[in-house]
């Protein structure tokens, strides 16, 4: 072959073994797997991440077992109200410096406490990320002789301090009605997952407002969930204690048209399940 025509080929020789090369069969280097028997230990860590890594999950471990220990002390022996008060995650009045921890599902790290004879002044150590209960974000707690005797409360707007069962009764309505109100706007505009989560929060606040578990059984009913619904439009006619009402007969008609309402899907809602 001439050297003309070698010439003309080292461009497609090269490319050709370049390819070949390329295509060839690539391996990977398998090293040793290292298999756990039982009895064996892992190693030490040997990165810093992986230090912080063990530490922060050392720290959460060691702080559920703080929390579990404080609620274990704070249901022992609790009035029943304050036990109520502990299941919904909420702080009420009397309660002792470890049902505050508990009630609140924090440790002491999470308090900042003054002391002065049988008067303690709980405060949040951090405002950042202050201590909150089922209520709101929790400001001040001020203990007397062991009880809590006034709860302070950071809301939307301003401080609110809670000094007797009437303060709590009190504010746990105007509550109600404010997320009452936010419900009924939300389903009135559709959104009606929204609505029902108002007026769930709402009905843990005020139990006594039997037409909240008629809203909560309507906003169930349009979203497709029947069995609930009867039930919730049961207790609403239970809670009413309806012979009371017929006997003043019915004065309320927008009550009445409720009942009517209930009555009438109940019946639905019982041959659907059929």
């Amino acid at each position: 072959m001439s050297r003309i025509r070698i010439a003309h080929l080292a461009p497609t020789l090269f490319i050709t073994a370049l390819a070949t090369a390329c295509m060839g069969v690539k391996h990977v280097d398998e090293g040793p797997i290292t298999v756990m028997r039982n009895g064996d230990r892992v190693a030490d860590p040997v990165h810093a991440t992986d230090v912080a890594t063990t530490q922060a999950l050392e720290a959460r471990t060691e702080g559920r077992s703080a929390r579990d220990s404080i609620t274990a002390t704070a249901f022992a022996g609790c009035a029943p109200a304050v036990c109520a008060a502990l299941g919904r995650g909420e702080l009420a009045l009397g309660m002792t410096e470890a049902q505050v921890l508990a009630a609140t599902r924090t440790t002491e790290i999470a308090w900042s406490a003054r002391r002065s004879g049988s008067v303690s002044v709980l405060a949040p150590r951090d405002l950042e990320a202050s201590p909150r209960d089922a209520v709101a974000t929790v400001a001040l707690v001020q203990l007397a002789n062991g009880g809590v005797a006034s709860i302070t409360y950071r809301e939307p707007q301003g401080l609110r301090t809670v000094t007797s069962t009437g303060d709590v009764d009190a504010a746990n309505r105007a509550r109600a009605v404010a997320l009452s109100r936010e419900g009924d706007e939300m389903a009135a505009a559709g959104d009606f997952t929204a609505a029902l989560e108002r007026y769930d929060r709402a009905s843990v606040v005020d139990r006594a407002d039997a037409e909240l578990q008629y809203k909560i059984a309507t906003s169930l009913d349009k979203l497709l969930r029947p069995r609930e619904a009867e039930l919730r439009y049961k207790l609403f006619l239970h809670q009413l204690e309806l012979q009371k009402i017929e006997a003043h007969g019915n004065a309320n008609a927008k009550l009445a048209d409720a009942i009517a309402q209930a009555k009438e899907r109940i019946v639905v809602l019982e041959r659907h399940d059929k």
